[in-house]
């Protein structure tokens, strides 16, 4: 038997970009924040609430039924989960969504990927108006799919006109519209979303996905009724936000019947557990008390809002359960301010908006935390 070996030589050292992956990845690092062990953690736009015990019971009664029949496949089309997702969508979204609408994955990005493998792929684009949630840009490097970056105003929002412009010159195969925004908090005004999707039925046609990860935190309504009469739109959902169950990893879209079955030619088979359609069945049940929550989240999330901009920093306005501020003196400044404010043992977000920082609505204790924390920086930059 061959013995440990001594010593490693630089022949044996492999880096990614030494394997033969593809082009469009070599230099690139995976999506990720820091996971660090601090008092106060607000960057990743987690609910900070944990699940009621009355839920948690019902999780394990669910599981446990489920339990005993793991040695078999789970339904493959998952069909009472997305049943109850399309109840809720109809109770909540102001437009009526039956199952064949609904389709369901593991946590809203797996949804998006089914999506670009489905309508995008090698030889066709997407586009995007960045600053937005980065991974629509990764998912679609992941599936060989051309990124396009589309603009922006100065305050967040989507310059129509020119977004208009960049569809019709580039005939992207999908659009993403985020709303709210992420990592701005900025939502998007029906009417937008109208002027792109027609743009896009102009210049190909082709899908338009509006990303509602965030919606549930929002002062205006959900842009699912724009569903109706419009086969090349969809709208993807998550329970990892409003639900408080990022662990859980649910994420789900509203669509044509058409989409659903399109996106089941690239699911990969039984890809949604049993125990976690178990456990979505039992966080729906308790809908309304999640919600109440979100209420919670809402008010905290406005009352940072108004003590940011009353100790003196500017804010972003927010549909979101987070909130972006600044502004610091570029992307060296907005890294350094993340760094104090850690030192202080709270972990916000430095997400790459040159000069701003993004911060989750957490506990009051938590926000108390924060805030008195960017107001010991505000004073240490006034000095």
């Amino acid at each position: 038997m061959e013995g440990p070996r001594e010593q490693v030589t630089e022949n044996d050292i492999i880096r990614i970009d030494d394997l033969p992956i593809r082009d469009e990845l070599k230099g690139k690092s995976p999506y990720g924040a820091p996971q660090l062990d601090v008092p106060v953690q607000l960057n990743t736009n987690e609910n900070p609430y944990p699940l009621p015990e009355p839920l948690v019971a019902r999780i394990a009664e669910r599981v446990a039924e489920a339990a005993r029949g793991l040695n078999r496949y789970p339904d493959r089309d998952a069909v009472e989960l997305r049943t109850e997702l399309a109840a809720y969508l109809t109770r909540t979204g102001g437009h009526r969504v039956g199952v064949e609408n609904v389709w369901a994955a593991n946590g809203s990005n797996e949804v998006l990927q089914q999506l670009l493998q489905t309508f995008g792929g090698p030889g066709r684009t997407a586009i995007g108006f960045e600053p937005s949630y980065s991974m629509h840009a990764l998912i679609a490097r992941g599936t060989g799919t051309g990124w396009i970056s589309g603009p922006r105003n100065d305050d967040f929002t989507i310059d129509v006109e020119a977004a208009v412009q960049a569809i019709a010159e580039n005939a992207p195969d999908v659009v993403f519209v985020t709303s709210p925004n992420n990592p701005t908090g900025t939502a998007v005004e029906a009417d937008t979303v109208l002027a792109l999707y027609e743009a896009a039925q102009a210049a190909k046609p082709s899908m338009v996905v509006v990303d509602e990860a965030y919606v549930e935190f929002s002062h205006r309504e959900s842009l699912l009724p724009l569903l109706e009469g419009r086969p090349h739109l969809v709208v993807s959902r998550t329970m990892s936000k409003a639900f408080g169950a990022a662990g859980l990893r649910l994420g789900y879209l509203a669509a044509h019947p058409a989409v659903v079955d399109a996106v089941q030619l690239v699911r990969l088979p039984y890809h949604l557990s049993a125990v976690t359609q178990a456990t979505a069945l039992a966080a729906l049940e308790h809908t309304d008390t999640l919600l109440g929550y979100v209420e919670q989240l809402k008010a905290e999330r406005d009352r940072l809002v108004t003590e940011l901009r009353a100790i003196g920093y500017e804010v972003t306005e927010s549909d979101a359960n987070f909130v972006q501020f600044g502004r610091f003196d570029g992307a060296e400044g907005s890294h350094e301010a993340w760094r104090k404010i850690l030192d202080r043992g709270v972990l916000v977000r430095d997400n790459g908006v040159p000069g701003w920082l993004r911060v989750t609505a957490g506990t009051p204790e938590e926000n108390d935390a924060f805030l008195d924390a960017v107001r010991e920086l505000m004073k240490e930059q006034e000095r």
